[in-house]
């Protein structure tokens, strides 16, 4: 029943699909099990980490209003799907995992980006092939998505089940979190139908973001993990609003609210982070040592035509004067990037002058997808369309080329003690990660003798070696 998360070479993360994933079931009691009259609710969640953090505030209100979380479909009264709709193998998988849940369990209610998907006739996707299931909902719908639960599986109130930890219920390992700051977004690039999903920028209260962010620290979070569609523009859509914290005025700004997640003593690290001026403001915080010297930046492309045509900001040249800057001042600064090659009217030279930008950034991490028409992105209509295998040839070989770069910006590492996270620790040793690696998309520590260190805390490592994605590592003498 559990699928494996999909990460092509290392680049893109979607949540495996599971209906109830294994820190999720520590985090709910045992005593849980004490009535067997309380409703009960399957749950599978799919797509990016944004997606993620829907599906935990929805498993937070079941178990505040007294539903279990059954870990298979034959306990579930019903099963709750959430859907990713981003590109065509997330919506094939989407549609299976919810004609599984349908053959498996037969009530399943549909969430997510797919259940906002119309077809070319503007037809509901999901219903158009599961027209079975009981209810669907977009993006960002707790409410919705608890009213059709509350209408199919009404709940029964239990004071030995009616219990939630503060921090909430989480999909991710108990340390760390995604720590989403926004919903939606107001880029329109031609090839995404995010905004058309999940609408445009609407930035969460600081206040709100911050405390969040002390009750997951207070619950033994050790790093969190800053996401939205575009977290550089946060405060944008209401003119950074001062908002109060504890007594004290705060900017609704990234800047300010970085300030604050560095007082907390743990790993914060940033991801979608367009390259704004305004990031340049942040650099100072990571020299500090306040925010983790890592950017996840969507950078898509180097050619400036090609950026054009995608409507993505910022020119090739731009970015990188900047990311020389930004290393300058933090020189172990991590950068993780995506690109898209094959894009509609993309030349040869153009895809030659991305390698280029590659040679020259000097980027830690990079992930790849070959173009795929997504039904309503605006990139359809545009003239130049490539063959699948131009555009699946010039992936691979970008990322070969980006193999070598990766190879000698970690082989940099070889030799020096670094702070590490430990994810798991197995028969070969301990799996951690550097202040570089992001979970999921990033490489790993391979710690051989790191059997006595604990999952979930820090420890200090001397690096031995490195292959193209991951370090080995033995355990620093004290």
């Amino acid at each position: 029943m559990i699928r494996q998360a999909l990460i092509p070479n290392r680049g893109f993360f979607m949540s495996p699909a599971l209906p109830v994933t294994p820190p999720l079931v520590r985090a709910v009691p045992e005593a849980m099990n004490l009535s067997a009259r309380v409703p009960t609710v399957g749950f599978v969640s799919l797509g990016c980490p944004k997606a993620t953090v829907d599906s935990e505030h929805i498993l937070t209100r079941l178990r505040a209003e007294g539903y279990m979380v059954s870990p298979t479909y034959d306990e579930a009264d019903l099963v709750i799907v959430n859907t990713c709709g981003f590109i065509d193998a997330a919506v094939a998988e989407s549609l299976d995992a919810i004609g599984e849940a349908l053959a498996e369990n037969g009530k399943v209610i549909v969430t997510g980006c797919l259940g906002a998907k119309k077809d070319a006739a503007g037809n509901d996707v999901v219903r158009s092939v599961h027209p079975k299931v009981l209810a669907v909902t977009g993006p960002h719908a707790t409410q919705e998505v608890m009213e059709a639960v509350h209408a199919h599986l009404p709940p029964v109130h239990d004071p030995f089940v009616d219990l939630v930890p503060p921090q909430g219920i989480r999909l991710t390992p108990d340390h760390y979190a995604y720590l989403k700051i926004s919903e939606g977004c107001n880029h329109r690039c031609s090839f995404c139908i995010i905004p058309s999903l999940r609408g445009d920028l609407v930035s969460r209260p600081v206040g709100e973001v911050l405390h969040e962010a002390e009750v997951l620290a207070a619950a033994g979070v050790k790093e969190l993990l800053v996401i939205s569609q575009d977290t550089s523009a946060y405060g944008v859509d209401v003119k950074y609003r001062t908002g109060f914290h504890g007594g004290r005025p705060v900017k609704t700004r990234l800047l300010e609210l970085c300030r604050e997640l560095g007082k907390l003593g743990i790993w914060v690290r940033l991801h979608y982070v367009y390259p704004y001026p305004s990031v340049d403001d942040l650099i100072p915080l990571m020299a500090e040592g306040k925010i983790l010297p890592y950017l996840d930046v969507p950078f898509q492309h180097a050619s400036g035509r090609i950026l054009k045509a995608m409507k993505r900001p910022a020119a090739s040249e731009k970015v990188l004067e900047r990311i020389a800057a930004w290393r300058r001042e933090v020189p172990d600064l991590a950068i993780r990037s995506t690109f898209i090659t094959g894009f509609p009217g993309e030349t040869e030279a153009e895809f030659n002058e991305l390698l280029d930008f590659l040679d020259e950034a000097q980027l830690d991490r990079v992930g790849a997808f070959s173009y795929s028409p997504v039904a309503g992105a605006a990139a359809n209509a545009l003239p130049g369309a490539l063959p699948e295998e131009v555009r699946e040839e010039r992936k691979a070989r970008l990322m070969r080329h980006q193999e070598d770069i990766s190879t000698q910006r970690l082989e940099r590492m070889i030799g020096r003690r670094i702070r590490v996270l430990v994810d798991e620790i197995d028969e070969d040793g301990a799996i951690a990660r550097s202040q570089g690696d992001a979970p999921d998309v990033d490489g790993l520590v391979y710690v051989a003798d790191g059997h006595e260190l604990e999952i979930g805390e820090f420890a200090e490592v001397h690096v031995v070696d490195c292959d193209v994605h991951d370090l080995h590592a033995t355990v620093a003498a004290p």
